[in-house]
């Protein structure tokens, strides 16, 4: 072989390399996209489920209607590939339900001392009664 085939030949492996570099490296920004929104699409959806526990659907509704109308729309865009906009629509629906989440906890507590407030109100007067 002559150094010029050597060359010719190593000039076709390193292109071939370099070819198969870029090719994986373009499926892997691909899935790599994918999964995170996926995983960000599932985050989500366990997020609405636990607002929706918490009693966010009575004591939260327009939070947590929010938050499900984003859900349902990251879906979509799962569904079509858009990979960005689901993320970020997951992203918005999660934060959307912790928001109704964090509500409907504040409103069973302030519920819970307004309760308390009335009990003891009760035992003060049944004590200055017995005074």
């Amino acid at each position: 072989m002559t150094t010029e085939t050597k060359t010719t030949q190593l000039f076709t492996q390193v292109f071939k390399a370099v070819c198969a570099t870029a090719l994986l490296s373009l499926a892997a920004c691909g899935t790599s996209q994918k999964a995170p929104a996926t995983a960000d699409v599932a985050v989500s959806k366990n997020a609405v489920e636990n607002a929706v526990s918490a009693g966010a659907a009575d004591l939260a509704p327009a939070e947590i209607t929010a938050a499900r109308s984003k859900m349902m729309r990251a879906n979509q865009a799962l569904a079509a590939k858009d990979y960005t906009l689901a993320r970020d629509l997951a992203n918005q629906a999660q934060a959307d339900a912790k928001l109704a989440q964090s509500k409907a906890n504040s409103a069973k507590a302030n519920a819970a001392a307004n309760a308390l407030d009335a009990d003891l109100r009760v035992l003060r007067e049944e004590v200055d009664r017995a005074k």
